[in-house]
């Protein structure tokens, strides 16, 4: 839906120094069938993932949504099977969010980008909640030269995605990301940042409705240097990476 973020975060890693393989035997999470509560799909779904990942140092993903489901979910899928209860926690144990492994394993404080304008951040459930990032991404933000980050009234609430949520309660979906869009606006910032595409995607979409001119990115597509195609919610135009 998002290739720019893959290659972001690719270029993120590498430029850590990481060596990056993307195997190819991998697939969905399994999220969307383990919110329905399809658990034997997800199950089945989640055995994939792990012998995917399994023999490599780290697990790294541009989506806090899907690294909850494999760090704080998979475990409990297993948790009458101690075979595959073990080989979970083991995969659970090397999973980290993109923004979340730069700052909190690598230690990095200052990847060398730059952007001049202003931005806010939007703190999507699955990553504050699941897994405590709210700082990460700010402390690298507050490095990027030029950038102005502005903060948002309640950044913390849900935009009204969910995954299912949104089709399941559209009317509280629809109430919970015209607030949102109307506390990003009142910043005025140019830029709307997060961390996860499902968010983010919902609050293009909105923005767009409304008529109002503000950029959507994932937040590695900034910090990799790569917001010169189009924003999300925007037409392709073909532009290159900037």
């Amino acid at each position: 839906m998002r290739p720019n973020v893959g290659f972001a975060t690719v270029k993120l890693l590498e430029d850590a120094g990481c060596r990056v393989e993307v195997p190819e035997l991998q697939s969905c999470c399994g999220q969307p069938a383990y919110n329905s509560g399809d658990f034997a799909s997800t199950q089945a779904i989640a055995q994939q993932v792990i012998a995917a990942f399994e023999s490599f140092d780290y697990v790294v993903a541009p989506s806090g949504s899907c690294v909850g489901m494999l760090k704080e979910h998979y475990p409990q899928l297993f948790a009458t099977d101690a075979g595959w209860r073990n080989r979970a926690d083991q995969l659970a144990g090397r999973c980290y969010e993109i923004v979340s492994f730069l700052h909190d394993v690598l230690g990095i404080e200052d990847l060398g980008a730059s952007h001049t304008g202003s931005a806010t951040y939007h703190d999507s459930c699955s990553g504050l909640r699941e897994l405590g990032i709210h700082a990460q991404p700010r402390a690298l933000l507050a490095k990027v030269a030029g950038l102005e980050l502005r903060e948002m009234q309640d950044s913390n609430v849900c935009c009204g995605f969910g995954g299912t949520f949104c089709v399941k309660y559209p009317k509280i979906s629809e109430h919970l990301v015209a607030d949102k869009v109307g506390n990003i606006a009142d910043t005025g910032a140019a830029m709307l940042l997060g961390g996860d595409l499902g968010c983010l995607l919902n609050i293009a979409g909105r923005i767009k409705r409304e008529g109002r001119e503000i950029r959507v990115f994932h937040v590695t597509e900034l910090l990799a240097g790569m917001t010169g195609a189009a924003a999300i919610g925007d037409a392709e135009t073909g532009g290159k990476s900037s």
